[in-house]
């Protein structure tokens, strides 16, 4: 590799029901959301070709790809994606006990209110500067950060769950 270029590192990405890791996917977002305007359809384009030239993609699954990079564009830049209901929960830290306990905490008032999420634990320094987190742990709900530097009450959790759920 040249000197004073990139490493690229593998992030992972919600694609379809599956979560899968990309290498290069954090320098090919950066590079079109730097670079370019327009829409996120025409910038996932571009990242998809980037990031299949580094990756096993299978064929089959292109499509799935280019509306998982593209939801993922619309959260970058502040819009609205993903389904309505369907959660993704984010938990940033650095892997200490305290971002732990939040995360064991989360699950457990998911599994008593009987709500599904997707629940990530993010460690990547950069990942957790895009959320603008300055102290850990912080919780991140559908893009939305919850908290930071302090452990949630269960009863505030239990209300920023139902902040996403679909009305009965």
């Amino acid at each position: 590799m040249e000197s004073g270029q990139d490493a690229p590192l593998q992030r992972t990405l919600r694609v379809g029901k599956a979560t899968v890791g990309l290498i290069g996917l954090d320098l090919a977002l950066n590079r079109v959301l730097a670079d370019g305007t327009g829409s996120a359809a025409e910038l996932a384009e571009a990242v998809y070709a980037e990031i299949a030239a580094k990756n096993y993609v299978p064929q089959a699954a292109s499509g799935l790809y280019r509306e998982a990079i593209a939801a993922e564009i619309m959260r970058l830049r502040g819009e609205t994606a993903g389904d309505p209901g369907h959660l993704v929960i984010r938990v940033l830290g650095h892997g200490c006990v305290a971002c732990n306990n939040l995360q064991k905490q989360v699950i457990e008032i998911m599994a008593d209110m009987g709500v599904a999420a997707d629940v990530f634990q993010v460690h990547d320094p950069d990942e957790i500067g895009r959320f603008g987190v300055l102290h850990s742990p912080a919780l991140v709900i559908n893009g939305q950060l919850k908290c930071q530097g302090n452990f949630p009450t269960r009863a505030q959790v239990e209300e920023w769950l139902r902040e996403y759920l679909p009305e009965e």
